[in-house]
């Protein structure tokens, strides 16, 4: 999957192009459906051969348009959401859906600024729909907003498809149990601890990605040594808590040529048993693992949350839950 940032960089010189446009936070169920309906609709687009049956049949490549940062973290940033996924895992989640049979060709980075987000409807479809990425057809979803002030719906991206010569192609909103599947319902599940909610909607567990710095070395010290991580700001983390979950180590490889997650009981919060720590923290114990990653990027991937974070009467007792925490993070993911 090819990915390039802006418009000022060039597009690949492809001919004519299929688009589907949003934030794609967490690439969730919602956001495959999506994906799935423009390769489908790049299929439907399929050259016809020629006779001789030499020519081959080659669907138009498919893009995905993406914002970074949020478009409400330059339009209103103090009600900019958290998120579920960085920029570099929203890049290996839809190249890794090619393995679903759900090839994305290339994906489009568009810094939302404010000079992009000042775009007419009209001058936002011909900068980017047509004169960048050359559309052949636009797939969205049924509530899609575009342009200042989002004054463009559905309707108005069809009359300019029509004058540009373009298709465009709708989505309904996917739903299950819980309602739509969108990143907000997701973010709130995450905030509440609710990892198997979110994981349900995400199709994976929620993941925190950061770089592993110096602690305080009081983990090592009870004898549960912990990989501390600095995570970037604005991450969805999960309610103060301990859970059950996977390290990944060099997480931006390949799923293919990284090494296999590593189970760990991971904890959220201020560490409140110790007098005057007031720093939130994500800490995971690798089980069974003792070699020096400080400075490596890594992800936690969470799997269920196990309790609650307290405070503790003595060290001794900390210790005790620690054990029954870590014993039951084996038997949870392990089996025993």
């Amino acid at each position: 999957m090819l990915r390039w940032r802006g418009l000022a960089e060039g597009a690949p010189d492809w001919n004519r192009t299929v688009v589907t446009i949003g934030v794609f936070d967490g690439v969730h169920r919602g956001h495959r459906a999506l994906i799935d309906a423009t390769v489908r609709a790049a299929d439907a687009l399929l050259p016809v051969p020629r006779p001789s049956g030499t020519e081959p049949r080659t669907a138009p490549p498919v893009v995905v348009v993406t914002f970074d940062p949020h478009p409400a973290a330059v339009l209103r940033p103090e009600a900019a959401p958290d998120r579920l996924t960085t920029l570099d895992h929203r890049a290996v989640l839809i190249e890794g859906l090619a393995a679903d049979g759900l090839t994305v060709d290339g994906l489009c980075t568009l810094p939302f600024t404010p000079e992009l987000a000042r775009l007419s409807p009209a001058e936002f479809v011909r900068t980017v729909l047509v004169d960048h990425l050359r559309a052949a057809a636009v797939v969205v979803g049924e509530g899609f907003r575009f342009g200042y002030r989002a004054e463009g719906d559905v309707a108005l991206l069809r009359t300019f498809g029509a004058e540009h010569g373009f298709e465009v192609r709708t989505v309904p909103l996917l739903t299950d149990a819980g309602g739509v599947v969108s990143s907000s319902r997701i973010r709130a599940d995450v905030t509440e601890g609710e990892m198997e909610r979110a994981a349900a909607a995400l199709g994976r567990p929620h993941r925190v990605e950061g770089m592993v710095v110096r602690g305080d070395q009081r983990g090592r010290e009870l004898g549960f040594p912990t990989a501390n991580l600095s995570s970037p700001a604005f991450t969805s983390v999960p309610a103060d808590g301990v859970y059950a979950g996977w390290l990944v180590r060099d997480p931006a490889r390949h799923a293919g040529d990284r090494e296999l997650p590593l189970p760990a009981a991971i904890s959220i919060g201020t560490n409140p048993t110790f007098a005057g720590e007031r720093a939130r923290r994500v800490e995971a114990y690798i089980l069974d693992f003792d070699a020096d990653i400080y400075d490596e990027t890594v992800a936690v991937d969470f799997a269920a949350r196990l309790r609650p974070t307290v405070a503790f009467t003595s060290v001794d007792a900390l210790i005790t839950q620690m054990d029954a925490d870590v014993a039951r993070v084996r038997e949870l993911l392990l089996g025993g």
